[in-house]
């Protein structure tokens, strides 16, 4: 039996203890194996396995999310408190002095009338803090790590806070219809067409981006939309003693179209 403490009720300190026992020689082979590399994904996972509780309105279920999101964070901390680095201490010290230094509205004697102000000196502050010192520099800081949309509506926002945006969403279609015809083009050449369906994505990021809409949701909500109607067509199908497989592209179009109608 392994020297620990089991209680009715655990805190933050204590699953930094039980991830150091798990880590040690007198823990789990598998815990004492990851690197900060081999838990990259299952931090990624967590993450939006927590946003999907968020998503679900589930109290419940993201508090045990967000606890294996905490999980990952300790677990961080502790491979490279073991190799000489910063600890879970160095973290929380770190974005203490961050929340503190980009509030100084609430700890200094700067005025923010409203949270647009705020949001303008954080990214002021953050600016200096990162050596960012032109438009570009703030640009090349967002993560490549990001979903696309995001990273693309990131980029963009940037572009619009020193002017370089479309006056309105009239052009931003126009610059996607324009994008759309190079993509043709391109596909009936047979070249670029990676590059002319990057510009088509990021063209249509722009419109949700001028729209006020998350590019990212309408992307999940359209692929659910059309999950749920692909759900009709095969179960039509199956009340019809078909198969898909067995059906033409014309068949499975028409029932395809009458779930659109009904869902």
């Amino acid at each position: 039996m392994v020297d620990f403490e089991y209680k009715d009720s655990y805190g933050v300190c204590d699953l930094e203890k039980l991830i150091a026992l798990l880590r040690s020689e007198r823990g789990c082979p598998w815990d004492r194996e990851q690197t900060h590399q081999s838990i990259r994904r299952n931090f990624l996972e967590e993450t939006y396995e927590a946003c999907e509780a968020i998503d679900a309105e589930d109290p419940k279920g993201l508090c045990e999310e967000l606890g294996d999101v905490l999980t990952q964070v300790v677990f961080h901390a502790r491979i490279e408190e073991e190799a000489g680095g910063f600890n879970l201490d160095s973290v929380a010290d770190g974005v203490c002095k961050k929340l503190i230094h980009r509030h100084p509205h609430v700890f200094g004697d700067i005025k923010a009338d409203g949270a647009d102000e705020v949001l303008a000196n954080w990214d002021t502050l953050k600016r200096k803090e990162k050596q960012q010192e032109t438009t570009t520099d703030a640009m090349e800081a967002v993560a490549k790590s990001l979903p696309a949309t995001w990273r693309a509506e990131k980029i963009q926002s940037k572009a619009k806070k020193v002017g370089y945006d479309f006056p309105d969403v009239v052009g931003a279609l126009d610059k996607l219809s324009e994008e759309l015809s190079e993509l043709r083009e391109a596909i009936s050449r047979g070249t670029n067409v990676e590059e002319e369906l990057g510009d088509v994505l990021f063209s249509a990021v722009n419109v949700a981006r001028i729209q006020g809409i998350d590019p990212e949701g309408a992307l999940h909500k359209s692929a659910d939309k059309f999950t749920a109607r692909f759900r009709y067509m095969e179960n039509a199908a199956l009340a019809a003693d078909k198969q898909l497989e067995d059906m033409s592209l014309e068949e499975m179009d028409a029932l395809y179209v009458q779930g659109k109608s009904r869902l």
